[in-house]
């Protein structure tokens, strides 16, 4: 029986790590050259890139501290955990959407400044003198824009139109999946522009890629009418000096982030309208267990089977083994490819028994179960085709 080792960038939840007992699989937290790695929010550079690492799992959603790139040129699979921490996030959502309607964390630091009134027949009619300074709104009845309805963003959703808002949803890469979690009563946004124009509240649930990079900005703000604007995705998909513009002009009402900047922090202090929180959307006992569990799955099920789900570089693939002589084999996506590998594998007398053929961008997977036996001098063989990344034998 092939093993295979993993080693843990991060603290990862044991009752993650204990998903590797009685598997192909063990940790090993000094090798210098695994076969897999955990990780969480630890920062990785070319550095861990050895040649035998096979997959990279990250325990959350964002995956901006794995050189993504680097790794898909070297036919190194990156993993993420979308949806472990989607309930932890969507409930931090909601004190956020709280804090924004009523005041809250203004109401609490006056309250915790009055300290010199000593007594409860000078305190009660101070307190009601001075509540009228922090009345709010209810959230019922107000509309809630949501930008990115994936795992996260459809709970969001979910949860709004529970409080009985008019929830309204803009994601253009919006899944069949995804759409079937959606209530009826979610409205489709035509635009990301007529979401920002028709909302109160606007929650961010985007991904952090360049082409999202600075998404959020004065652009939609000047849309806004009096926006409290929620970022609980990252920090790269708003422009937080144009955020700090448009307080100051009145497009938005307030902003409240898992993401703090020091411009932002200043504001924090200067006024009440920013309220910043130190990046817990998926601190939750519970969210950082299902996140191990699910990494621990992704990257045992691939390293013993060859089979993907939830890549952010690699196609999801799915092979049930027929036989007990597998071949992964990672090339760059051009054409007669799977010509070659064919006849490469007649050559060298193997026969083909299942085959599939996926790709992505410019990578290329396939996974072929082989009826006879298969030697490291085959793989090596089929190493040398040109345009192949990688091979690699599961028995």
């Amino acid at each position: 029986m092939q093993k295979y080792t993993v080693r843990p960038f991060s603290n990862i939840a044991q009752i993650g790590l204990e998903k590797l007992e009685g598997t192909q699989c063990h940790l090993d937290e000094a090798i210098d050259s695994p076969d897999g790695i955990l990780v969480r929010s630890t920062k990785l550079n070319s550095e861990h890139l050895s040649d035998n690492l096979k997959a990279i799992s990250r325990a959350g959603a964002g995956v901006n501290n794995i050189p993504v790139d680097s790794c898909t040129e070297k036919g190194i699979v990156v993993f993420n955990t979308p949806g472990a921490n989607a309930n932890a996030v969507k409930e931090l959502v909601l004190a956020g959407l709280m804090l924004s309607s009523r005041n809250v964390f203004a109401s609490i630091d006056f309250v915790n400044n009055l300290s010199d009134k000593k007594e409860m027949s000078e305190l009660e009619p101070f307190l009601e003198s001075n509540k009228k300074q922090f009345k709010g709104n209810e959230l019922a009845g107000s509309t809630l824009g949501v930008v990115g309805l994936g795992a996260i963003g459809s709970k969001v959703a979910r949860m709004g139109v529970a409080l009985e808002m008019d929830v309204i949803g803009f994601d253009p890469a919006l899944s069949v999946e995804a759409a079937w979690k959606l209530p009826s009563q979610v409205t489709p946004a035509s635009s990301i522009e007529e979401l920002f124009k028709a909302s109160d509240y606007v929650s961010i649930h985007i991904p952090a890629l360049p082409s999202t990079a600075g998404l959020i900005n004065a652009d939609l703000f000047k849309e806004a009418n009096q926006l409290s604007l929620l970022n609980f995705a990252r920090h790269e998909v708003v422009n937080t000096n144009d955020v700090l513009e448009y307080i100051e002009k009145g497009n938005l009402r307030n902003f409240i982030t898992d993401f703090p900047t020091p411009e932002l922090i200043q504001r924090a202090n200067e006024e009440k309208d920013v309220i910043l929180l130190p990046h817990i959307g998926a601190s939750t006992a519970q969210a950082e267990e299902n996140c191990a569990v699910m990494a621990v799955n992704q990257i045992t099920d691939f390293l013993e089977t060859g089979n993907i789900k939830n890549s952010v570089n690699f196609p999801n693939v799915k092979l049930n083994s027929s036989t007990d002589y597998r071949i992964s084999i990672i090339n760059k996506n051009v054409p007669a490819m799977i010509g070659q590998i064919a006849t490469a594998l007649g050559d060298l007398n193997l026969n083909i028994a299942e085959m599939t053929n996926v790709s992505r961008g410019d990578i290329a997977y396939n996974l072929i179960d082989i009826e006879n036996a298969v030697d490291e001098n085959s793989i090596s063989k089929l190493g040398e085709i040109e345009n192949v990344i990688s091979v690699r034998l599961i028995k």
